[in-house]
């Protein structure tokens, strides 16, 4: 899933070339509020490889599509107010997805953000806090945290109260840096 006008280019088309069936979903938000430099020569973006937007060494932020722009805001909040240095991961694709990237982060960290704009209960971030579980149990500082949307229909007009906004993200990441103090 990208989260601009550049990656929707290169994982477009990296699915246009994969010789596998692909399913190619656009959050709807970048439509209306993403502006990006695109450059006009043709390039792919891995299927299957995270990008990590930010380094960092207290806490691991994991997300995708829309929701990412929320996440750089957040993680900047947490390094301005209270120090927190959070390594931002962008999945950019659900499946495959990298779980090479997000482990070895969370190896280093010990602790996990996963945030989604879908509902918590069989959102993808439960598939990727249980695989960190799996993997990282003995690097765990703090219990995985999922910060998503709410289990309940919404009409557009309410998404700004469902989708996790920036602050609910800080909470989150406050909550597994001090739980870990």
């Amino acid at each position: 899933m990208p989260r601009g006008p550049r990656s929707a280019k290169g994982l477009l088309l990296s699915a246009a070339k994969c010789k596998d069936p692909v399913i190619f979903l656009e959050p709807k938000i970048l439509y209306r509020s993403a502006v990006e430099d695109v450059p006009d020569e043709p390039y792919t973006i891995p299927l299957g490889k995270a990008e990590i937007l930010r380094t960092g060494s207290d806490v691991t932020v994991v997300g995708w599509g829309g929701q990412l722009r929320v996440l750089e805001k957040a993680c900047q909040l947490a390094f301005d107010q209270f120090g927190i240095e959070c390594e931002l991961i962008d999945l950019r694709t659900l499946l495959p997805w990298d779980t090479e990237t997000v482990v070895e982060s969370v190896n280093k960290t010990g602790k996990l953000v996963v945030s989604h704009e879908a509902p918590i209960t069989c959102g993808f971030g439960a598939e990727v806090v249980s695989r960190v579980q799996e993997e990282c149990f003995l690097s765990l500082e703090a219990p995985l945290k999922r910060v998503c949307g709410y289990d309940t229909p919404f009409p557009l007009v309410f998404e700004k109260y469902y989708v996790p906004d920036e602050l609910k993200n800080l909470e989150a990441i406050k909550e597994v840096v001090e739980y870990a103090r």
